[in-house]
């Protein structure tokens, strides 16, 4: 449960993403089939420049001055002074403005339902990484957030460590043997032993904690603004960072991070959406719309968002679920048509 005051940025940010790839992916998702083409996206109207104001019409210039006639008492052979007509101003010249290249919209992607796995309804997943094939799992909410260590194909929990409860536990990844876990707004990091979840150490940092995942090099960590985080994993110092936007301006919310052959993938908090990001730039090179890929069996079934992304780097396969989701899928990510 994140702050509840971000819920009206979330329905701006839904609206961008949704109109930027043309709506909701079609129910029947399982028989799209890639295209080579990219779909064509419309750039957003840009709205009117002002009218450039007009300019004040140049003041009359003055009438010549008629020198007196002489008077009685005058010299006769005076002549009056002549008086300097006003030379006409200068017109200046106003640079033409330039303007600015629009940046290039960001392709839209759908997906096709390879495979679907049982998940734990009651794991309100906040992190999700395969490792040498294995598939660890963090939760959250406070008194009910874990570290565990999940069976793929049958969903059950082989490894469970329980966070204090104290702390809601957010993202997870694992880099060498060991892993890595975030708190919501405690300021506070936790480093295991990948093997034996034993807790090696605890770290500190200044803002909010939602996604984490690594390059091989650095963790890469969102805190739920626009702002991705590069640290250094042996201080836990930042060492960079990114801001995140695409054609229409900053993308929000950035949530649950997995590294997926060099782009940083988001899920997009209260949306069906993932962000593919140029880790470098920050720019959004593609929407993912998940639209449609969950439903509850039963009417009171709970569920909540799309949250959890994690790729089986030896295979290539993409897998994603939600919090208190019952179901964990295998796609494929194909272009939209």
């Amino acid at each position: 449960m994140k702050n509840v005051t971000a819920f009206v940025l979330f329905l701006l940010l839904a609206m961008m993403g949704l109109i930027a790839c043309g709506g909701a992916a079609p129910a029947e998702i399982a028989t799209l089939a890639p295209t080579a083409a990219a779909p064509a996206v419309i750039a957003p109207e840009q709205p009117a420049e002002d009218a450039a104001p007009q300019q004040p019409a140049e003041a009359a210039a003055p009438e010549a001055m008629t020198a007196p006639e002489a008077g009685a008492g005058e010299p006769a052979g005076e002549a009056a002074a002549p008086t300097a007509t006003p030379e006409p101003p200068t017109p200046t010249t106003e640079p033409t403005p330039v303007p600015s290249p629009t940046p290039a919209a960001a392709a839209c992607y759908t997906y096709r339902v390879l495979n679907t796995y049982p998940h734990d309804p009651d794991a309100f997943t906040q992190g999700l990484d395969i490792d040498n094939g294995e598939l660890f799992e963090g939760t959250g909410l406070y008194g009910e957030s874990t570290l565990r260590l999940v069976d793929l194909t049958s969903g059950s929990v082989s490894r469970n460590q329980p966070l204090a409860q104290e702390y809601f536990g957010e993202g997870i990844t694992v880099l060498g043997d060991k892993i890595y876990q975030l708190t919501w707004q405690e300021g506070t990091g936790f480093i295991y032993d990948r093997n034996t979840f034993q807790q090696l150490q605890t770290f500190n940092y200044e803002h909010e904690g939602w996604g984490i995942t690594h390059d091989g090099t650095r963790l890469i960590v969102s805190d739920g603004t626009s702002t991705i985080r590069f640290w250094d994993p042996a201080t836990l110092q930042e060492v960079g960072r990114i801001d995140v936007a695409d054609e229409q301006g900053p993308v929000i919310m950035l949530n649950e991070l997995e590294y997926v052959n060099g782009e940083i993938w988001a899920n997009v908090w209260m949306t069906d959406l993932i962000a593919r990001i140029n880790p470098e730039s920050g720019r959004v090179t593609g929407w993912i719309d998940l639209t449609g890929i969950f439903t509850p069996q039963a009417e009171d079934e709970p569920n909540d968002v799309l949250n959890g992304i994690a790729i089986n780097e030896a295979t290539g396969q993409i897998y994603v679920t939600g919090k208190l989701w019952s179901s964990l899928f295998e796609i494929e990510v194909i272009r939209a048509p």
